[in-house]
């Protein structure tokens, strides 16, 4: 089962790339990593911990 990697920031709604730094819970909620660091890595919606999302190359 692969991440479903979301395109905005949940919060701010910045535009983000398989390349973007940005941060997850488990559920996969998504916010840029300036966001994540203003709710101190807590997401808003499950309470859970946000970790950064790991990236993935670009397709050739």
């Amino acid at each position: 089962m692969a991440l479903e990697y979301k395109t905005v920031c949940e919060k701010c709604t910045t535009s983000l790339t398989m390349q973007s730094e940005a941060c997850i819970c488990s559920y996969e909620c998504t916010f840029c990593e300036t966001c994540s660091s203003e709710m101190e890595f807590i997401c808003p919606n499950c309470k859970g911990e946000l970790v950064k999302r790991p990236k993935r190359k670009n397709s050739a």
